[in-house]
């Protein structure tokens, strides 16, 4: 009899060890596949959560701000500084080919050294370099600072991306990461034309616009300085591999199937929105012959539009899933963008369908380098995830074609650069299509029916 009690306490020890040793492994398994979220059984942190929203929200957008403030003064540099429209796209192109690298570099190295320090030290040189544009005597001096100003924006990004992410709620990431996306267009490319149109009425020249523009990126560098700590860094599971190596491989990025589709689907997203943004506002003045204010709000929509449509469509994806929230996004920005370039020179009308435009299109951006990205990253390797994906992007999409456009603008006409922003929005649709779902309500929802048959 204690033979047959001996041998059953010891049956039912070994089913209990074996159930904890594969809830482990699930647990384990679940970590390593997907990009680290809050534990259930630890209390979230929401007023960091606010806080650390507000805030890298706020220097996002001044990033948007510093980078676009040269599109609507650029009418007046090109005669003061005798530049082309080749130059513009230059111009435009220089910064986005050193952010992309040096958001893929950077990215990497938050993950490793954590996310506060680079974050400030990148929004004062950022900052000071916008106001440094101001002093340019020319095309070379200005290159180097728009170089220079690629480096620091670059890094701030997905450092930023990756930090309020960390600090959201799972169920919260994509409004989240969308809200704080969106500022860029917000500032940059919906304020940054009201802004600068209007100092100019009130400033000598735009060289004073450019000059104090840093004051507001200081502030910010100041508060996130005093308000804002890293997160704790979440290491792999420990299985065998992960004690061979010393840390994530940075090469791992490309083994995720989401993480290169979005990086073809940013780049084609930004050699929509990026050229119709460096070119639009010369097209309007020299094509369709607006005067300054005219032009100042047409193009203002590209921001408003495009914050909204970052923070919502990021909303939107939680709920609809991010694929077939990223297809209709670039089928609707390409209908919209069509539509734009039969439009003459009304500018309600103008307005109205490139704020369509933009919602679309600037809002597929919030998604793919976003909540996708943040999804699709092998653990520890979620700011290196956001980097590939937005410096990918940002290389090619952001830095090369408006270059090119810039040529076909000098070569062609600036109203054929339109149908090359066409282009690039139209091959998004079917990048997009073979994303893999990864938004927790969309696959929750699918998961419910298999477990109802299953019971």
């Amino acid at each position: 009899m204690g033979e047959v009690s001996y041998d059953l306490a010891r049956s039912s020890i070994n089913e209990a060890t074996f159930a904890i040793r594969t809830r482990n492994i699930i647990k384990e398994t679940n970590v390593t596949r997907h990009a680290p979220s809050h534990d259930s059984h630890e209390p979230h942190d929401l007023k960091n959560e606010r806080r650390t929203l507000i805030l890298l929200a706020i220097g996002f957008g001044l990033v948007g701000l510093d980078r676009w403030m040269i599109a609507p003064l650029f009418p007046h540099m090109m005669k003061d500084l005798n530049l082309s429209y080749q130059q513009l796209g230059q111009l435009i192109g220089i910064l986005s080919i050193a952010w992309g690298v040096f958001s893929i570099l950077m990215g990497r190295l938050s993950d490793s050294i954590g996310r506060r320090k680079i974050m400030i030290a990148a929004m004062v040189m950022f900052s000071l370099l916008s106001s440094f544009s101001g002093f340019a005597t020319g095309f070379a001096s200005l290159l180097l600072i728009r170089a220079l100003m690629g480096i620091a924006e670059g890094a701030f990004t997905p450092t930023s991306v990756a930090s309020v992410g960390e600090a959201s709620h799972p169920s919260r990431r994509g409004r989240n990461q969308g809200l704080q996306l969106s500022m860029f267009a917000l500032m940059g490319l919906g304020l940054a034309p009201i802004i600068a149109t209007q100092l100019l009425r009130v400033v000598p020249s735009w060289h004073w616009v450019f000059a104090v523009s840093a004051v507001p990126g200081l502030i910010v560098a100041l508060l996130i300085a005093t308000m804002l700590r890293d997160a704790p860094q979440v290491k792999p599971a420990h299985t065998k591999v992960a004690h061979a190596t010393s840390g994530p491989r940075w090469s791992a990025l490309f083994g995720s199937r989401n993480v290169v589709l979005a990086m073809l689907a940013t780049l084609c997203a930004m050699a929509g929105i990026f050229v119709i943004g460096a070119m639009v506002p010369n097209y309007l003045v020299d094509y369709l012959h607006l005067d300054t204010s005219q032009m100042g709000f047409v193009v203002s929509a590209i921001g408003f539009g495009g914050f909204l449509g970052e923070f919502g469509l990021a909303s939107l994806s939680d709920v609809a899933g991010r694929r077939l929230t990223s297809v209709v996004s670039f089928a609707g920005a390409a209908i919209s963008l069509y539509v734009f370039a039969r439009i003459g020179a009304n500018p309600w009308m103008l307005f109205a369908v490139l704020f369509v435009v933009s919602f679309f299109a600037l809002g597929m951006l919030g998604v793919l380098t976003g909540p996708i990205a943040t999804e699709a990253a092998p653990v520890g390797l979620v700011a290196s995830a956001i980097g590939i994906t937005s410096g990918a992007g940002e290389i090619f999409g952001g830095g090369i074609a408006p270059a090119i456009a810039g040529y076909i603008a000098q070569h062609n006409g600036i109203q054929f650069t339109l149908q090359f922003a066409l282009g690039g929005l139209i091959c998004g649709v079917f990048v997009s299509m073979f994303l893999i779902e990864t938004a927790p309500r969309a696959l929750a929802r699918r998961s419910s029916p298999v477990a109802l048959q299953s019971d």
